[in-house]
């Protein structure tokens, strides 16, 4: 290979062990800094020339032939990381304010209604960038564990440290921690304590931002709910327990039997509202969680409601002390429908094949 030297391009002469391979192939064995992108924009551009003619990535070139080469790219700097913008005394001190259980593994936060637990488009306030007022004299920042929607208010776990991480991670992934959740709903479903077992997928042209129950394509979703008490056939307080974690869960589930959160007018519609002066914000709450702790024990927290849920509550003759006496169900969860056929399959195998067993034993005999 010949190179010819040029301030404005690089020229090379084809040598005879390159011979018949394609240029691609050429540009991998002598200009390995020019990316296969690299080189098919120059290409499309008219910038990579073959004796003169225009070429592409895949032609094949011939002992002789001149390859013209735009001069070489500098390489792109490295992105800079987005430095968080530091707190405000005010941001700093709200953020506090939210802490309601603190050790050297962990943090819950009361998370109030309307703040995002993470950032995204046009999201700009948001749980974990508040993260960095609460290290508390620890060096690492904390780690948000799992998430609630935005109007969901309540409990929410952070982990002070990578090990308190993958251990809380790993509790919420096996289904281990003990997540109850209160809501208010419209109407008076009528069985007191259920299971809602529909399966959940995203719907198709709301961009993932809505989901919808979807029988032959959806993930499974079971969530057991509780009647606590009734206001009469306007409304319900039900205490609510996922067995499984997907997007938007309590809120399908509820407006799919007929009874939504109310203010949840995303599922709901205006069947979500309630006369009478009840707040048209969303009430639902995660009202308690109980996990194992990394060192040991238990954690094991209550939040306490947001105002409008409280004077909701109080406006159709609620008392929180009833719901808070009701024990956790520590039972497993129940299995799902694709669990349940697959247990049965198993089954029937294995006396289909005690059967041919019990034949074998026969004929031998």
């Amino acid at each position: 290979m010949t190179k010819v030297a040029s301030d404005e391009v690089r020229q090379f002469t084809v040598a005879a062990e390159d011979d018949g391979i394609r240029l691609d192939r050429w540009f991998k064995r002598h200009v390995p800094d020019a990316s296969f992108n690299i080189v098919s924009r120059w290409a499309r551009t008219g910038q990579l020339r073959l004796d003169g003619a225009r070429a592409k990535p895949g032609d094949h070139i011939s002992t002789g032939q001149v390859i013209r080469v735009p001069p070489a790219e500098p390489p792109k700097a490295p992105k800079k990381k987005r430095e968080r913008a530091p707190l405000t005394p005010a941001q700093e001190e709200f953020a506090r304010e939210l802490v309601i259980h603190r050790d050297d593994q962990a943090l819950v936060l009361n998370k109030p209604p309307g703040l995002a637990t993470q950032g995204g488009t046009k999201t700009t306030e948001h749980v974990d960038g508040l993260l960095d007022a609460l290290t508390f004299g620890l060096e690492g920042r904390p780690k948000l564990v799992h998430r609630l929607d935005k109007d969901t208010s309540g409990v929410l776990l952070v982990a002070r440290t990578a090990r308190a991480a993958a251990y809380f991670s790993k509790h919420f992934s096996g289904r281990s921690a003990k997540k109850i959740y209160w809501a208010l709903v419209v109407g008076m479903p009528e069985i007191d304590d259920g299971i809602i077992d529909l399966p959940l997928s995203k719907q198709p042209g709301t961009g993932g931002e809505k989901m919808h129950v979807d029988e032959e394509d959806g993930q499974p979703a079971r969530t057991r709910y509780r009647v606590i008490e009734r206001a009469g056939n306007k409304a319900a307080w039900v205490e609510l327990q996922p067995f499984t974690g997907r997007t938007h869960q309590l809120r399908v589930h509820l407006a799919a039997i007929g009874h939504p959160i109310v203010g949840d007018g995303k599922y709901g519609g205006q069947e979500a509202f309630l006369t009478g002066g009840v707040s048209r914000k969303m009430h639902l709450h995660a009202r308690r969680l109980r996990i194992g702790h990394p060192d040991g024990g238990k954690i094991d927290v209550t939040a306490a409601l947001p105002a409008h849920f409280a004077e909701s509550m109080g406006m159709l003759g609620f008392d929180e002390a009833v719901g808070d006496a009701l024990p956790i169900d520590d039972s497993p969860p129940p299995a799902t429908r694709a669990e349940k056929k697959q247990k049965a399959k198993a089954h029937a195998k294995a006396v289909r094949k005690e059967r041919r067993g019990e034949r074998r034993g026969r004929r031998g005999g």
